[in-house]
C-alpha cells in the first residue's frame, strides 16, 4: 500500500520549491539542497532506435557550483537575466518510492516551465522529467541528487539561465 502521507509531504516540498524558483528566491531555494548535492541535466540524443543520454551535460553542478551560479545571476554582468525572466513551473505526475533502510526517497516528477522576458510576446516552454533523490535532514526534506531530462533533444530557449 502506498504511503499517502509521505507522498503528500513530497508533493508539498516540490510545490514550495517551484514557488521559490518562480519568486526568484534563489538563496532560499539553495537551502533545499544537501551539502553533498548533485544537480545534472544530460543532453538527450535522438536516434532511430530511441533516445540516449549523452555524456555531455547542460548542468553538472555541486552545491558550491549552484551557489556560484546564484551569486552570478544577481550581478549586472548576468545578461541572460536582464531583464529577469518571469516563470511559472507546473509540477505533476509525482511518484515517490522510499529507499529501504535509509532516510531517502526516490522521486520522479514532470515539470513544465513557462518563461517570458521583457516585452516579447513569445515565451519559452520547457517540458522535462526530474529524477530526484530526497533525504530527510534534521526533519526536513532536502535534494541530494537531481537529474533533469528535457523532453526535447535541443534547448528550446535562447539561453538556460534558469533552474528546472
Amino acid at each position: 500500500m502506498r504511503d499517502l502521507a509521505l507522498r503528500w509531504e513530497i508533493e508539498e516540498f516540490l510545490i514550495r520549491e517551484a514557488e521559490l524558483l518562480d519568486e526568484g528566491a534563489l538563496e532560499q531555494w539553495l537551502e533545499l539542497f544537501t551539502e553533498d548535492a548533485h544537480y545534472e541535466m544530460p543532453l538527450r540524443v535522438g536516434r532511430e532506435e530511441g533516445d540516449e543520454l549523452s555524456p555531455m551535460r547542460l548542468f553538472d553542478e555541486t552545491l558550491p557550483m549552484l551557489r556560484h551560479r546564484v551569486n552570478r545571476v544577481r550581478t549586472k554582468s548576468a545578461w541572460a537575466e536582464r531583464p529577469p525572466s518571469r516563470t511559472r513551473r507546473f509540477v505533476s505526475n509525482i511518484w515517490v518510492e522510499p529507499i529501504s533502510g535509509s532516510e531517502e526517497v526516490r522521486v520522479r516528477s514532470a515539470v513544465l516551465l513557462y518563461r517570458n522576458r521583457g516585452v516579447k510576446a513569445e515565451a519559452d516552454l520547457l517540458s522535462a522529467v526530474r529524477e530526484d533523490r530526497l533525504r530527510r535532514v534534521n526533519g526536513q526534506w532536502k535534494i541530494a541528487h537531481r537529474r533533469v531530462l528535457l523532453d526535447s533533444s535541443t534547448v528550446p530557449s535562447d539561453n538556460l539561465s534558469i533552474f528546472l
